[in-house]
């Protein structure tokens, strides 16, 4: 008996001990590929307008993502021509970088920070004057962070009352751990709005859905493997919230890994109306680096989301 004991812990010490050392393989997998995707990044730098080094085209649709470089050009050349230069000036603008026109250094080294996938060039209009009356006698004016996507499009009051469900291209966190991060997630947004969300029923449809993806999964914004975009979500009423499959997630990050539930947040901000905000504070600023843990809406968020839906 003490034998069949001794021989069943080591069995599961030994299967423990292989199941460790495939997610180390599996960590040091994704920290190479980072390292290499930044390694090819760099060897462009200095590129500018008639040079031709393969790679470009990443960075083209790297742009194109992010909605600098037009729909129609061509991505699948490696030569740096006048659309690829108007494209990456338009960039550096926007994140108030010299504006060279060329991949020199402080340009690589933003197009490396993880960050939401949601297209910069929706919207220019990065701050708006908000209109403070909350002192009677006295009118105040404030400059606002959060911004809004075009048109501001917004849900319906009938359907203040959304549901959720899951729906993956790839297996990559089991199903128990997404519902509950994203139960928690909703719940951020639910305290501060009029809003509620309920997970879908079997079979039934929902206002939105969640899953990871990699590369092109068909919604015309293709993710980059590991390092870059993260997540991105649509305006609404469209309700489609896709995770980067490719990427290292976590509940509990460290420095190479990516808090499933802060991006969440984030993404259903933009699920509900918002876009990105200038205030670094801010659950629905654009950079969400590896290893942080944000999981707390600010002044700034919640201003924006009762800005969009006034309480009646």
């Amino acid at each position: 008996m003490a034998f069949k004991t001794f021989s069943y812990c080591v069995l599961i010490a030994f299967l423990l001990s292989i199941s460790i050392q495939s997610f180390l393989a599996q960590a040091r997998a994704l920290k190479s590929k980072n390292q290499d995707k930044f390694k090819s990044f760099q060897n462009l730098q200095g590129a500018g307008k008639g040079s031709t080094l393969k790679g470009l085209s990443e960075v083209k649709q790297y742009l194109k993502n992010l909605g600098y470089y037009p729909t129609e050009a061509n991505l699948i050349s490696d030569h740096f021509d006048e659309v690829m230069e108007s494209s990456l000036k338009q960039y550096q603008e926007y994140y108030r970088l010299q504006v060279t026109g060329k991949l020199d250094s402080d340009t690589i080294k933003e197009m490396m920070i993880p960050r939401c996938g949601v297209p910069d060039k929706f919207n220019h209009r990065t701050r708006e004057p908000n209109q403070n009356h909350n002192k009677p006698g006295k009118f105040h004016m404030t400059v606002s962070d959060y911004t809004f996507f075009p048109n501001m499009p917004k849900w319906r009051p009938s359907k203040y009352h959304l549901t959720y469900t899951f729906l993956s291209g790839e297996q990559v966190v089991d199903e128990k751990v997404l519902k509950s991060v994203c139960s928690k997630a909703f719940k951020k947004w639910s305290d501060v709005s009029q809003f509620t969300f309920k997970e879908a029923s079997a079979g039934s449809t929902a206002d939105i859905v969640i899953g990871f993806y990699s590369g092109d999964h068909g919604d015309g914004s293709p993710f980059d493997g590991p390092g870059g975009t993260l997540a991105h979500a649509f305006a609404p009423e469209n309700g489609r919230f896709h995770y980067d499959a490719d990427e290292n997630w976590s509940t509990n990050p460290n420095v190479d890994e990516v808090d499933l539930e802060t991006v969440a947040i984030h993404e259903i901000g933009h699920l509900l109306g918002l876009y990105h905000s200038q205030d670094e504070n801010a659950i629905m600023y654009y950079i969400i680096p590896y290893g942080t843990i944000k999981r707390k809406l600010s002044q700034d968020d919640i201003d924006g989301i009762h800005a969009l839906y006034p309480s009646v």
